[in-house]
């Protein structure tokens, strides 16, 4: 999903950095990792059921997914999201997972890590961190959420945030574990930077998609975030999830005012498998 990093609002959209930027927010979504909501054809939103525990979950520990990424059908880069385990913050058992993203436009490259940690039960987020290595740009960010409080500190200055925070990682497990309905609309108000909600998902198909990691039945989601560039309202997105217990995120595409993004599944490999 094409989540704002900080104050990035004075850049440009259209730029290298959107294109591998848009990697980490998809995821959004989640995220989240799309697309245009009209109030001509959007059903009222709804809130799917709260998803209980970490036994229903469609990941575990183990689990690591491979993508590619091209721009009109040329070769970009590269990301992965994995698994890597179960370790305690302040009290909490929670999943640590991994989000490298790597690639090239041009003269402009990128090579970014995350990193976040999320309640194994509820999937609130307690800690998250980011490596950021674009072009001539190199930052660190740590990230610590305090739902208790509602707030989040970010390299040591606290800032309002929401009782159930995720952050770009965690949404991205978050939409894994709902149940969606084809021709239904639904609204998220968990994203940690309250001025950023509520998320709206609309689930508008199913289809049978081909990526390189074989053949999948999908559920095919358009998100609208309020944010400019990959999941605003006028990026035309769409992301297909597969239509299985795993619910995998399969594919992705975007168009950019310089062309069309896309991400897709190149590799995956499962707790059960490894």
């Amino acid at each position: 999903m094409c989540w704002r990093r900080g104050d990035a609002s004075d850049r440009e959209p259209g730029t290298a950095y959107d294109v591998y930027r848009s990697l980490m927010r998809t995821q959004l979504l989640l995220l989240t990792l799309i697309g245009l909501l009209t109030a001509a054809d959007a059903s009222p939103a709804i809130r799917p059921p709260r998803q209980p525990a970490s036994a229903r979950l469609p990941f575990g520990v183990g689990e690591r997914l491979s993508y590619q990424a091209k721009v009109n059908f040329l070769n970009a880069g590269s990301a992965s999201m994995s698994v890597e385990g179960i370790e305690p913050v302040r009290g909490h058992s929670t999943f640590h997972t991994i989000f490298d993203v790597s690639g090239r436009v041009l003269f402009f490259h990128v090579k970014d890590h995350y990193e976040s940690w999320f309640d194994t039960t509820t999937l609130i987020s307690l800690h998250h961190t980011q490596s950021i290595d674009e072009g001539s740009r190199k930052d660190e960010r740590t990230y610590d959420f305090y739902p208790d409080r509602k707030v989040y500190i970010r390299n040591g200055q606290e800032n309002p945030s929401v009782a159930e925070p995720l952050d770009e990682g965690s949404f991205i497990y978050f939409m894994r574990t709902l149940k969606l309905e084809v021709g239904k609309t639904y609204e998220f108000n968990r994203y940690y930077h309250p001025d950023r909600n509520p998320v709206i998902i609309k689930v508008v198909r199913r289809e049978h998609i081909h990526v390189p990691a074989g053949d999948y039945d999908a559920i095919v989601l358009q998100p609208i975030i309020k944010s400019r560039g990959l999941f605003s309202e006028g990026g035309q997105a769409e992301v297909w999830f597969a239509d299985d217990s795993a619910h995998t995120l399969l594919r992705l595409k975007s168009k950019l005012p310089f062309g069309t993004l896309y991400l897709e599944l190149k590799q995956a490999e499962y707790a059960s498998q490894r």
